[in-house]
């Protein structure tokens, strides 16, 4: 039987003189696109969220009280980074990265397409969805732009760059259509432009997937076929019984929205710990990586505290800026949901210049670990900031300057260009050998028990006056960031060789 074209697409690396976009590799293009997508569609999404579940059922909303529409949107994104970490198993030991991705994309349209459907129950079957095909797509985009250049290719650090660029590009556009048509015409529209730039995505990713390596092969590490059956039955089976014990409960009355949201803060909770034990207590990870191990806890929770903040840029700041900010900058009136756009407008104009600095100062610039404390105190920072205009009013009884917020989100922006570039870097170096490919796993793990820890916390965003929560929480990440830059002589002596 002849080969199709896509058996004969090679599985290597593409040639190292492919310089089709700006210098690198065309696959790049293809999953830059995707990002672009991706990021358009989940962020724009994200935009809409909080206030979609606290606006009134009269004007198309679920009728939340602001504090439970806080806790289920950070519920929402504490699902989907628990499922990256399963999305990342998939792909290396079953789908392969080509399909995990596919998949995941057709996933997260048909949920964007659901919530696009103005009833309750497509809601919920949406974000089901959009949960589980992101946990698929995100881990393995960013493994599939590593598989397009050959480990000694000096153009590798330029196309993160550009694809991290592409990110922000997604992050910046989505909330600008999404929330326009959100406030202008409906919630579900919104949702519907979402569901349109994710198909986008995917076909421009299907159409340039002959510029991708890796795609002959079901997956690099497939497990043998009778552990492959075994565990797709296994999979299949504990999503059919896992989905119908929760609409049984749910139907009993025993399965709550607030119990799920506390399920989810849970398991975020237990899967790093057990994470971390499992790593600790391995016989495969040496003294020395364990030694290495040890400041990378650090590192961890300097993540989960910094992005507590930074996820609420999509929830709580989304609260505050619909209820008590002005909508208006130079005479220009915009949506509420806009202010989200500024973040990924910041982080795009200054991931480039964080980068040439870096660059300047060569071997003279701070620690990873000082990066990383300096970004949880700018996060802590930017709610800092808000305790100021929101002091001596009571809630719903002023409107904030727009720069308020503006500035807020340029010091949270400015916070998260520094921990993530460096948070992850050193996430790939720190790692034991033995745990090499699961690495990013421990990274989503971080953001996965941020937002179950802010599930709980926005909760009490009703009861305490808005300087008193943004000042407290604000507090707290100062706190923690300076707590990590005292900690930076054992830090630097322990994490070589990070620099």
């Amino acid at each position: 039987m002849p080969r199709t074209a896509v058996d004969t697409e090679p599985d290597s690396l593409p040639p190292g003189d492919d310089r089709a976009f700006l210098g690198q590799p065309r696959g790049l293009l293809t999953l830059s696109g995707l990002e672009v997508w991706e990021r358009f569609s989940f962020l724009g999404m994200q935009a809409i969220l909080v206030l979609y579940f606290a606006d009134t059922v009269v004007n198309g909303g679920m009728g939340m009280s602001a504090g439970t529409a806080a806790s289920v949107s950070a519920a929402y994104g504490t699902l989907v980074y628990l499922v990256s970490v399963v999305g990342g198993w998939l792909a290396d030991r079953v789908l392969g990265s080509y399909r995990a991705v596919l998949w995941g994309g057709i996933l997260i349209a048909c949920g964007h397409y659901a919530m696009a459907v103005p009833t309750a129950t497509m809601t919920w079957v949406g974000l089901g969805l959009i949960s589980a095909g992101t946990g698929l797509l995100k881990p393995n985009v960013a493994t599939m732009v590593g598989k397009l250049y050959r480990t000694d290719d000096d153009r590798r650090d330029a196309g993160f760059a550009l694809y991290y660029m592409a990110i922000n590009i997604g992050a910046f556009a989505g909330p600008l259509v999404t929330g326009w048509l959100g406030d202008r015409q409906g919630w579900h529209w919104g949702f519907s432009a979402a569901a349109i730039g994710m198909t986008l995505g995917l076909i421009q990713y299907v159409t340039g997937r002959r510029h991708l390596a890796g795609r002959r092969h079901a997956a690099e590490f497939a497990l043998a076929p009778e552990a492959m059956r075994r565990a797709v039955h296994l999979i299949a089976t504990g999503l059919v019984i896992a989905a119908t014990l929760a609409v049984l409960l749910a139907a009993a009355g025993w399965l709550t929205l607030g119990l799920f949201v506390d399920l989810l803060t849970l398991v975020s909770v237990i899967a790093p710990v057990v994470y971390f034990l499992i790593m600790f207590r391995s016989p495969r990870v040496t003294p020395g990586q364990r030694g290495r191990l040890r400041p990378y806890v650090v590192l961890f929770l300097a993540s989960v505290v910094f992005n507590f903040v930074l996820f609420q840029a999509y929830s709580t700041m989304m609260l505050l800026a619909a209820s008590n900010a002005e909508t208006t900058i130079l005479g220009f009136d915009f949506p509420a949901s806009w202010y989200v756009s500024a973040l990924g407008a910041f982080e795009v104009a200054l991931a480039p210049l964080v980068a040439a600095l870096w660059v300047r100062m060569g071997h003279s610039q701070p620690h990873a670990s000082n990066k990383i404390a300096l970004g949880v105190v700018l996060g802590g920072l930017s709610f800092l900031l808000m305790a100021l205009p929101t002091s001596g009013h009571a809630s719903g009884q002023y409107l904030m300057s727009a720069w308020w917020i503006v500035g807020s989100y340029l010091l949270l922006g400015l916070g998260d260009v520094l921990l993530e570039t460096s948070g992850m870097s050193a996430t790939t170096k720190l790692a034991p050998a033995a745990f090499s490919s699961q690495t990013m796993s421990l990274w989503f793990l971080s953001l996965a028990l941020a937002n179950g820890i802010q599930a709980q916390t926005v909760k009490l965003y009703d009861d305490v006056s808005h300087p008193a929560y943004f000042g407290v929480n604000g507090a707290i990440a100062v706190a923690a960031g300076l707590a990590v830059l005292a900690a930076a002589p054992w830090l630097r002596r322990t994490m070589h060789p990070v620099h």
